[in-house]
């Protein structure tokens, strides 16, 4: 019998659709090789200078957050407001905290609220100290804010979010409130819009809790 997906399986898993890189279908086309190790957790790409050390050494006075508070505040972020709260009450730096997925992938969990369309956990952070930017500004339905970003600087009509997702993407997931800015990004660069499939998951999170 099938395992049972996890949220964020399933939204990695969607992602991957919108993408073309589900990894629930590299998992099947891999059902018949043998299983590989799983690694325990990220690791760090080898790397030594190939150019001058800075002069300037840092001092460092304080702990770094740990690794795995910040991974679990990310996730949770993408969908749970209740544990949202709860971990940036226990620590408000994870307000600005980011993971590196590889690659250079890097995401708050304000980033993965936005994409996620998910305006009651975007609400919050903003209102504890997130930044906005141009994704979430396109989301939001905020045309307004959206324009005066891509009037500042024209090439953000071609920037890429968290996992690659684009600027029409983020307006999409932000369903009918977001529809006049995603008009605006099509009249500036029209592009192939495929169904958003976080979409339909923040309309059932705001069934659920309506």
């Amino acid at each position: 019998m099938t395992a049972p997906l996890s949220r964020r399986t399933f939204a990695a898993a969607a992602a991957g659709a919108v993408l073309g890189t589900s990894p629930l279908v590299a998992q099947d086309k891999a059902s018949d090789a043998a299983p590989a190790a799983k690694p325990a957790g990220p690791m760090e790409a080898p790397f030594e200078r190939d150019y001058p050390a800075p002069e300037f050494t840092p001092s460092w006075k304080r702990p770094q957050l740990p690794k795995q508070l910040v991974q679990d505040f990310v996730v949770y972020a993408h969908m749970d407001l209740p544990m949202t709260k709860k971990l940036l009450e226990k620590e408000p730096g994870l307000i600005a905290a980011t993971v590196n997925w590889g690659a250079g992938d890097w995401e708050s969990g304000f980033n993965g609220a936005v994409h996620m369309g998910r305006r009651d956990i975007v609400e919050y952070l903003l209102e504890n100290g997130a930044r906005i930017d141009i994704f979430c500004a396109a989301m939001l339905g905020m045309l307004d804010v959206t324009k005066a970003f891509l009037t500042l600087q024209s090439k953000l009509i071609d920037a890429k979010g968290p996992h690659g997702f684009s600027l029409h993407f983020h307006a999409q997931v932000g369903g009918p409130e977001a529809e006049p800015v995603l008009e605006y990004l099509q009249s500036v660069k029209k592009i192939e819009l495929r169904p958003n499939p976080f979409l339909k998951m923040r309309q059932a999170a705001e069934k659920k809790s309506s």
